[in-house]
């Protein structure tokens, strides 16, 4: 690491980390080190059993990514480890740098250099959360204020960017042009994808093409390639290569269309969000699409309405009208068909691997991805 005036500094306890609603109301204690090391202990003591295989699989090495981070958080200019720090702290599983992980696992290497692509595969995920959230205009982010909430548009947008730039040094010291070819596409089709998503927001004619075009980029990309560079670090052959992407890729439209499907859930509510939040925001997902389609034209007319003039005087019987016409239509059980299909197409895909503790964790993923709709 560089050394520069002040860098020690940084992770003194003049550095916190909670879930206050303004950057001065700070808990004493808490440091991005601390931050990033409690995420893995929460995970530890409430953890599905499908992502308990997982850990078993990964042992130290997501310590290794954890350390990556905090080292890789590091600035002289407090804000970027107070910030990022703080969005680290507010949850999540770190599903994709455990692919990584895994999948390396999976290919038989035994090295380190998949901790470090592990935790670029973090910070990307992290930097477009960052972003997503301005764009979204939202003020939560799993339960508690989003980051843009607490120190504004401009400090996420800035810090997003930040972990991006940071991310992109992990790519280049890892000394592979296959590994930078692979992760530096995936960001750059999820800018796409995210960019696609706003292009058919609010528009009831998007088809479920581009309903499928938007969550391939968006999400399902950085899924197949946090699992494909795990092939690529064990010097693995393409079969094995292709066949993690394709898990990665199935995993990912499957964990999306999971998503999509809870927001209009009260399951929603379990998961710390807000049931609706798509509804509000006018994105046309699959659940949409299909009412939209199945719909007499009173109700396709009341769709328009609520996501293309964004008309919701009654926010909440709106939602509850929209719902109502999901579970008559099934959109709401089709979704979770699809996603059951490419569940399976991701189980399918780590078939050319032989039985393993780590081919059973992943497959094990895929019904961990669905689940959560029950």
């Amino acid at each position: 690491m560089l050394d520069r005036p002040g860098w020690g500094l940084l992770f003194s306890d003049d550095v916190f980390f909670t879930g206050a609603p303004a950057p001065s109301s700070r808990k004493s204690g808490w440091t991005l080190s601390n931050a990033v090391n409690a995420q893995e202990g929460a995970r530890g003591a409430g953890m599905d059993a499908a992502l308990d295989a997982l850990m078993r699989v990964v042992g130290d090495d997501l310590t290794r990514v954890n350390q990556s981070i905090v080292a890789r958080m590091d600035s002289p200019v407090g804000l970027i480890p107070q910030l990022g720090g703080y969005i680290i702290a507010a949850g999540g599983k770190r599903l994709r740098p455990l692919l990584t992980l895994a999948a390396a696992r999976l290919c038989g290497f035994e090295g380190e250099r998949h901790a470090h692509l592990a935790a670029c595969v973090e910070f990307i995920h992290t930097a477009t959360l960052l972003h997503d959230d301005v764009v979204d205009e939202s003020m939560l982010r799993r339960g508690r204020d989003s980051a843009n909430a607490v120190w504004g548009n401009k400090a996420s947008v800035l810090v997003g960017d930040f972990l991006f730039a940071r991310s992109f040094q992990l790519m280049v010291e890892d000394g592979s042009l296959k590994v930078l070819a692979i992760l530096s596409h995936a960001t750059s089709v999820l800018a796409e994808g995210e960019v696609l998503q706003l292009v058919t927001a609010n528009d009831t004619s998007t088809t479920e093409d581009a309903y499928m075009a938007v969550i391939r980029a968006k999400t399902a990309q950085l899924f197949a390639a946090a699992c494909q560079v795990g092939a690529v670090v064990a010097e693995r052959p393409e079969v094995e290569e292709q066949a993690l992407h394709d898990y990665g890729m199935n995993l990912g439209i499957a964990f999306q269309l999971v998503d999509d499907y809870l927001d209009y859930s009260a399951k929603q509510q379990d998961l710390g969000k807000t049931v609706g939040d798509d509804f509000m925001d006018g994105k046309i997902t699959l659940p949409v699409i299909l009412a939209y389609a199945r719909g007499t034209e009173e109700e396709r007319a009341f769709l328009r309405r609520c996501l293309e003039d964004q008309e919701m005087p009654e926010f909440q019987a709106d939602l509850a009208r929209a719902m109502e016409m999901m579970t008559r239509y099934d959109t709401l059980s089709e979704t979770i068909t699809r996603a059951r299909a490419y569940g399976e197409k991701a189980r399918q895909a780590l078939s050319v691997f032989p039985d393993s503790e780590a081919k059973s964790a992943l497959v094990g993923i895929v019904d961990f991805c669905i689940d959560r709709a029950y």
